[in-house]
């Protein structure tokens, strides 16, 4: 059932990305032909008035199809409702729909989170989830569930920061005393901590510690909306961080590439543990779709802006034998590397390692 739930958020983003293509284009008058979720062989169709809408075999992204490009069509070459008579500024607009459909639903995502089963936030200070026996935590008195708020006078961070902070005090301390300031059970409380010392002349005090996390739910529709915003603001970040990561460091950080069953794989272990963060993991990958599009690369929306950034400096588009080469060639090796994703991550699931073993 969790990985039927992982799929199905992948599947809805998918056809919010190109429904914001498909609506963008519509609301403009401009013709479609095609609205597809997946690429390749048919296996579902539905015929309507104007769009033929389909659900294909391989689930690696979805696409919005136009007439100009149907050497089937009885559209007249001139009409001015095919997107390649429209001037540069509509189509710039029916391309960066599906990106900006990404981000709104990704907002509105996050939003209905923080309204229902609330958001999980990291603050600052470390939790306190195990303390051994005869340790110099015990000794001091420190409980399972205490929050550590300052370390020797010195406040802590947020997660990860703060267990760097802590440990650095900590083990570079043992035999002297050091003061900390705890909360438990909503009272602040003092104590003083001597780290022992271990075969290594480090200090050590016996404990497990794990990031200060509250959720965060709330309270009316203007408190929905403005928490959603901070959250995404968070997430977007995050991602855009984890992007520049990716190309400053791609030599070291390629093998951390998540294809589709990877992504079904993650969503699926946060559905069977608590459902409501589908929100959160919808939201996350709602904004990796749309950073991964905006990306000028061929065969993405990107790729396609780019070449409408030619075509509005120079005054005319790059040959239609080059633009087509380039997008073809782009969606063979987008698909390629799908491929690969998904045979990699689908031989390193766990069910198919036990099973050869």
């Amino acid at each position: 059932m969790s990985v039927l739930a992982a799929i199905g958020v992948l599947a809805l983003l998918i056809v919010v990305h190109e429904l914001g293509h498909f609506a963008a284009a519509r609301l403009q008058g401009i013709y479609v032909n095609r609205f597809s979720l997946g690429f390749g062989p048919v296996l579902l169709r539905y015929q309507g008035a104007m769009t033929e809408y389909a659900v294909r075999a391989f689930p690696l992204g979805g696409y919005v199809g136009f007439p100009d490009d149907d050497p089937e069509s009885d559209i007249p070459a001139n009409d001015p409702n095919l997107l390649r008579n429209r001037p540069v500024l509509d189509r710039a607009i029916v391309i960066s729909a599906g990106v900006i459909a990404n981000l709104v639903f990704a907002y509105f995502l996050l939003v209905g989170q923080v309204a229902t089963v609330g958001f999980q936030e990291i603050q600052a200070g470390l939790v306190i989830s195990q303390v051994q026996p005869n340790s110099a935590a015990m000794a001091a008195g420190i409980q399972v569930g205490d929050l550590i708020q300052t370390l020797n006078g010195q406040t802590l961070p947020i997660y990860p920061q703060a267990t760097e902070q802590f440990i650095q005090t900590v083990t570079t301390s043992p035999g002297r005393p050091l003061t900390v300031q705890l909360q438990r059970n909503g009272e602040i409380l003092s104590t003083t901590l001597t780290p022992q010392e271990d075969p290594q002349g480090e200090g050590k005090i016996g404990v497990a510690l794990v990031p200060h996390i509250q959720v965060q739910r709330a309270s009316n529709l203007l408190s929905a909306l403005k928490d959603g915003a901070n959250a995404y603001e968070r997430v977007v970040k995050l991602t855009v961080q984890g992007f520049w990561q990716l190309i400053s460091n791609f030599s070291e950080s390629a093998g951390q590439v998540a294809g589709p069953v990877k992504i079904v794989e993650y969503g699926a272990s946060i559905a069977q543990s608590n459902l409501g963060n589908l929100f959160q993991f919808g939201a996350l990958i709602s904004i990796n779709l749309a950073v991964i599009n905006i990306l000028p690369l061929p065969a993405l929306d990107g790729g396609q802006l780019l070449f409408l950034l030619i075509e509005g400096l120079f005054g005319k588009p790059l040959p239609n034998k080059i633009q087509e080469g380039i997008m073809q060639t782009g969606l063979v090796l987008l698909l390629g590397l799908g491929v690969v994703l998904i045979v990699r991550d689908t031989v390193n699931l766990a069910i198919v390692q036990e099973f050869f073993r």
